[in-house]
């Protein structure tokens, strides 16, 4: 049967089938450097662990040599997924963080429409009077501010097929995520509806999940040229034309691989995110693009060398130590005891050294192990 033939014993820890990048990111702000030796309670596989870790260095959390960068540091401080922290951070950079700060909040919880079945196209009509054209990410925006507006009433939520409850829990996780902004230092700003920067902010998150046309509502992911295809649902959809140029939150499996949450985005966005995947076509900028990866490389490998060169000597100073530690032990351990004496020590004898002051006589006795100190009057 199925049940005694195909069925597992126990289900699979949830650690070995998920995305380890906020396990890894975490572990590393812990100042755990090693994790392919780390004591897990059930150790993922080490390729998910290295694929979490590259990804991190996509997103410039991690340096050449796998140590956490400063932007990496302040990712952590958030409890959002790599690329939702890396997209909040870099809003404040372009002035758009109120904006931005909204959408995570929004990709932060599920599906906020509901489509009736008795009232399909009137869902869809006015859902599309909500849509901005170019991003399903600002048409999320866009439900929120006109939320806002309207007091964040629940019948506004009501007659435009909205979750109610979900823009509730919109609310609560954008005023924890702006708390930790304040807390670190982070300016809240807004762009006054300039959303280029706002989905160049996107795109800084999100260049690795860019596709590139490949038909009307087909595209071929850039990196790993997997086909995906706009979902009916998107805003894009019913744009009239096909972009050339994407970036998605996600891609979900049905009959067919869709996009989840896209946005348009400029090419030389992703060559100024992601240099490490995309690169414009100039005449004569190849040879200069070599000069540029021989350099990158360069500094690469002598970063490498040097983070080597700073563990060994760490780790040499650490053995001194310790072998100064246990010689000292040892040295304690060996004391000649005279036989005979009445007062012969069963464990290590104490020296005491009596303290007088103007109030009373303290005795400190200090155990010669170094294991404890006590104080007595």
């Amino acid at each position: 049967t199925i049940y005694r033939g195909e069925l597992l014993e126990n289900n699979i820890p949830e650690i070995q089938r998920t995305n380890l990048a906020n396990v890894v990111l975490l572990l590393k702000s812990l100042n755990i450097d090693n994790l392919l030796e780390f004591d897990f309670m059930d150790a993922p596989p080490q390729d998910t662990i290295l694929n979490a870790m590259y990804q991190l260095w996509i997103l410039g959390a991690l340096d050449n040599t796998g140590s956490l960068t400063d932007l990496g540091r302040l990712m952590a401080e958030f409890p959002l997924d790599p690329p939702l922290s890396k997209m909040l951070i870099t809003a404040e950079k372009y002035g758009c963080s109120e904006e931005v700060l909204t959408i995570v909040s929004m990709l932060s919880v599920p599906s906020i429409f509901f489509r009736p079945k008795d009232r399909e196209q009137e869902s869809d009509s006015i859902r599309e009077k909500l849509m901005i054209p170019e991003s399903d990410h600002l048409t999320l925006l866009n439900v929120y501010d006109q939320w806002k507006k309207h007091n964040f009433d629940a019948e506004w939520c009501n007659t435009h097929f909205v979750h109610i409850k979900s823009l509730k829990k919109v609310r609560e996780i954008r005023s924890q995520l702006k708390d930790i902004m304040q807390q670190q230092n982070l300016k809240l700003t807004t762009c006054n509806n300039n959303y280029d920067i706002v989905r160049k902010s996107i795109c800084s998150g999100y260049f690795s999940n860019a596709a590139k046309i490949k038909s009307i509502g087909e595209y071929v992911n850039l990196r790993t040229g997997i086909p995906c295809k706009l979902h009916p649902s998107s805003a894009l959809y019913s744009l009239g034309y096909a972009p050339d140029y994407i970036v998605y939150h996600e891609l979900v499996m049905t009959t067919k691989e869709y996009m989840q949450c896209v946005t348009t985005v400029d090419p030389h966005w992703l060559a100024e995110m992601g240099p490490m995947f995309f690169s414009v076509k100039e005449p004569g900028n190849r040879a200069l693009r070599r000069e540029i990866e021989a350099k990158e490389r360069k500094e690469m490998e002598a970063q490498i060398q040097d983070s080597i060169r700073r563990k060994t000597e760490l780790v040499n100073k650490q053995n001194n130590e310790e072998e100064d530690a246990n010689s000292i032990r040892q040295r304690i351990s060996t004391s000649v005891v005279v036989p005979g004496r009445s007062n012969t020590p069963l464990r290590t004898p104490k020296i005491c050294l009596l303290y007088t002051s103007d109030a009373a006589d303290d005795l400190l006795c200090v155990d010669l192990g170094g294991r404890r100190i006590i104080k007595k009057k």
